[in-house]
């Protein structure tokens, strides 16, 4: 479960930002100066961190903490589950020489499908959180790719790229080209919004 909700954060990083390299709209006649966060210029390329943004945006620090709630709840249920069978196992052991051979059998039979039906609970308690976490990556990247559509409509981008230090896609930018802050604000004050 732990590795699950590891890899929630690197697919939510990788699927919401890494996918979003939007080209928008018509070409704006080059006396048209779009703004960026930081002066007035002519750039029509700029770019988001993706780290700064999955760091600070809040509906992916409230749907980590809802996964985190989950696998430690999955986690804990599998623990008992599992301590129980444990505990089902040693009582066997301790008086499998008191019992005939037919009994024998029929509780190592009873406790084999035991172990089975926990293997498959355990999977299919992995597979039902993997599925709902694709399921919330996938409204992660459309609320980033939406969002940064109408951004960069407004400030008359044709591009947003992604950076990332463990994902450099982008080796060089220059720091007037990144609006993470302002996409930020924005995404979060979108996210309030829909809260209330």
């Amino acid at each position: 479960m732990k590795k699950l909700l590891a890899n929630l954060s690197k697919a939510a990083a990788g699927f919401a930002i890494a996918a979003v390299v939007i080209s928008c709209g018509k070409e704006q006649p080059k006396s048209a100066a779009p703004a960026t966060s930081n002066s007035q210029n002519s750039e029509t390329i700029v770019y988001v961190n993706s780290d700064s943004l999955l760091n600070s945006y809040e509906y992916f620090k409230d749907v980590k903490n809802v996964f985190q709630e989950k696998s430690k709840k999955a986690q804990a249920d599998l623990t008992a589950k599992g301590t129980a069978f444990q505990r089902e196992v040693a009582q066997y052991q301790q008086s499998a020489a008191n019992l005939s051979a037919e009994q024998r059998t029929s509780t190592e039979e009873r406790l084999a499908r035991k172990q089975q039906e926990l293997a498959a609970y355990n999977q299919n308690a992995g597979n039902a959180l993997a599925n709902e976490e694709a399921v919330e990556n996938e409204k992660l990247y459309n609320k980033v790719s939406d969002f940064l559509k109408g951004f960069a409509k407004t400030k008359g981008y044709k591009m947003v790229l992604t950076y990332s230090k463990a994902n450099p896609t982008v080796l060089y930018a220059d720091e007037s080209l990144d609006v993470t802050k302002e996409v930020l604000a924005g995404l979060n004050a979108e996210y309030k919004k829909e809260k209330k």
